[in-house]
């Protein structure tokens, strides 16, 4: 059991390192701000241990006038392995009014909350225990959840929409259409354009919210020669609870449905693009305390995933996460420790059933 002491030294050691970001201020209209992202940790699965570079990215945003702006960010592929630094986004945004904005570029296409959370702004660690959309998986139909499109999003009263054309799986003639609705019941959640996040460890006050997403694309999946299209249904929920006494209750959950009809001919190809075909959820609880440990909170949580595939032959899997936020500044500067137990993962289907640890560290400038 690691006492609150080592997480207080832990948090001492990070917030000594000197960090510099900020803004520079071109005229009355042209400015641009320049940030950073880090993810690292410790992770032992079934006793093979080893430390790990998870994300490193830059992020560059820009006013070039009043109503348009830009976003040029980076990402680290393949950072644990001494990887190449990519593009993540690239989008040149046109932000009219609250309730009409157009981004063209490269940029996350609209989806359901954890893929819309980006890793930085979830609330377990390892979030990505449940089957992805195209775009966050090898690279043919986007990466990161990115992809080269269009998107038109905004905000009404309390309800919030996205809904974009993409590329989507390279060399087909049809494009993916994205879309995403919100409804926020309690507070409005205040993030930038369409993104989301898990939690916000009480500092947006109290928060249900429930979003509805979908994705498709004609031959979406598959090979060339044995195609097969992609649809997806999503229905995510964020429940967040300020208590008198100054402690944050936080659920989130997901259910998830992918209707993908590939061959089994497809299916055996090297060069198919195979996506899962059925459902899953996830539910998730957490309670932050209201008393500081050290310069930070301690921020408990639980979370269960389950995936179930509809292809012949294939097994259900399932995982569960256990683990502490140490939170210091929010979403910019936290520890995480975190044990697992299970077979699941972002394919959906079954893998290894192993034990898992890790203890990570998160920075945002």
């Amino acid at each position: 059991m690691i006492s609150k002491n080592i997480f207080k030294f832990i948090a001492i050691t990070i917030a000594s390192i000197s960090f510099a970001g900020g803004t520079i201020e071109i005229d009355d209209n042209h400015s641009i701000s320049v940030g950073a992202g880090l993810r690292t940790g410790l992770t032992s699965v079934d006793g093979n241990k080893g430390f790990n570079l998870q994300s490193m990215r830059l992020y560059v945003n820009g006013s070039l006038r009043e109503k348009v702006k830009f976003t040029f960010n980076t990402e680290c592929v393949g950072c644990g392995d001494g990887g190449d630094i990519g593009v993540l986004d690239a989008i040149l945004q046109f932000e009219m009014s609250p309730e009409l904005n157009i981004w063209v570029g490269r940029m996350l296409t609209p989806a359901d909350r954890i893929e819309l959370n980006g890793p930085y702004y979830a609330l377990s660690w390892n979030q990505y225990t449940v089957p992805l959309l195209p775009s966050d998986q090898t690279g043919a139909a986007g990466l990161f959840g990115r992809d080269d499109g269009v998107t038109v999003w905004g905000a009404r009263g309390k309800l919030q929409y996205a809904a974009g054309l993409f590329d989507g799986l390279s060399n087909r003639d049809s494009l993916l259409f994205a879309g995403r609705l919100a409804y926020n019941f309690l507070s409005m959640e205040k993030n930038p354009g369409y993104y989301t996040s898990s939690t916000y460890y009480g500092g947006g006050g109290d928060i249900f919210t429930i979003g509805i997403s979908f994705q498709s694309q004609s031959d979406g999946a598959g090979t060339a020669a044995e195609p097969s299209d992609f649809s997806a249904f999503i229905v995510d929920g964020l429940f967040e609870k300020v208590l008198s006494g100054g402690g944050v209750v936080t659920v989130e959950g997901e259910y998830k449905s992918f209707d993908n009809d590939m061959t089994a001919t497809a299916m055996s190809s090297s060069d198919c693009f195979c996506l899962f075909d059925g459902s899953s959820y996830f539910f998730t609880a957490a309670y932050l305390f209201p008393n500081e440990a050290g310069v930070g909170k301690l921020q408990p949580y639980i979370r269960r995933t389950s995936n179930e595939p509809d292809f012949d032959g294939a097994s259900e899997s399932d995982l569960t996460e256990i683990g502490v936020n140490y939170i210091i500044n929010a979403h910019n500067l936290r520890v995480n420790m975190n044990f697992t137990d299970g077979d699941a993962n972002l394919t959906g289907m079954a893998g290894a059933d192993v034990d898992g640890f890790s203890v990570g560290f998160q920075i945002q400038i």
